[in-house]
């Protein structure tokens, strides 16, 4: 069995064809997904899609790249965390890859934003989905500050370095390989795939984004994460049933709150 820890199949153009994704899943044998939430005016369908699929779960949060809408307080997150189709906290995290002519001290509102999810995390023990791009120092930074350690969570779809990904895992944290790392540009991540421990990767698609080889360029679904699964064992030299077991046994540790059983 496959799981796929991150997607985003409240995205028009996937759940528009919702019944169909759900059969792929099955027939690829994936088992379930969660659900991620990018901001506060969307988190209801993703929470619908939750409450009306036994293998589908919510996350809640809003995305550092969604600048605009409702910024999320602490007691707004704690109140919607507390639905039990909720699992996760975020998507969260720093992202400055587009400053758009600021600087990165004019983002402390990302950095205070991210804290703030720390916080939810820790008070409702539902694990951070976090975000990092162009900000690997400060949002190291960040969570140690804030002891995010104490929540736990994950890197998800994970592009930094051996040396980044070390330092999530010191704090505690897991590694998440998406389409990415099926790449053939992608050597650098391939190197640390193989070197992150087995108890510590889980496998997503961040669809409809970065389908995975042999589905590069096309829009990506939760199916597809068996493709970056097989890529991983392949990478490991393990059978490909060592890493789908593996994957979805430390999803469902770090994501204590979902039904292992629920199947669609």
């Amino acid at each position: 069995m496959f799981v796929d820890s991150h997607c985003h199949i409240d995205f028009p153009e996937l759940s528009e064809r919702l019944p169909q994704l759900l059969e792929n899943m099955k027939a690829n044998q994936v088992t379930h997904a969660l659900c991620i939430s990018v901001t506060l005016e969307d988190f209801p369908r993703v929470l619908a899609l939750a409450e009306q699929h036994p293998n589908l779960y919510a996350s809640v949060g809003v995305h550092p790249d969604y600048e605009e809408g409702e910024d999320p307080t602490l007691e707004r997150l704690l109140a919607l965390s507390a639905h039990p189709r909720v699992v996760g906290t975020g998507e969260t995290g720093l992202d400055y890859y587009r400053l758009n002519g600021r600087s990165i001290a004019d983002m402390e509102w990302q950095r205070e934003r991210f804290r703030t999810h720390i916080r939810a995390a820790r008070q409702t023990g539902k694990p951070l989905i976090i975000h990092t791009r162009s900000s690997a120092d400060d949002t190291l930074r960040v969570m140690r500050e804030e002891n995010a350690r104490e929540a736990g969570g994950v890197m998800h779809c994970f592009t930094e370095t051996w040396d980044v990904a070390k330092q999530a895992l010191d704090e505690g944290f897991h590694i998440s390989f998406s389409g990415i790392v099926t790449f053939k540009s992608a050597a650098d991540l391939q190197a640390t795939a193989r070197k992150v421990p087995l108890d510590r990767i889980l496998i997503e698609t961040d669809s409809p984004y970065l389908a995975p080889v042999p589905y590069r360029g096309k829009t990506n679904e939760p199916a597809w994460v068996r493709h970056v699964g097989e890529f991983i064992a392949q990478l490991r030299g393990v059978p490909v049933e060592t890493i789908a077991e593996q994957t979805a046994d430390n999803f469902f540790r770090l994501f204590k709150h979902i039904d292992r059983n629920a199947h669609a």
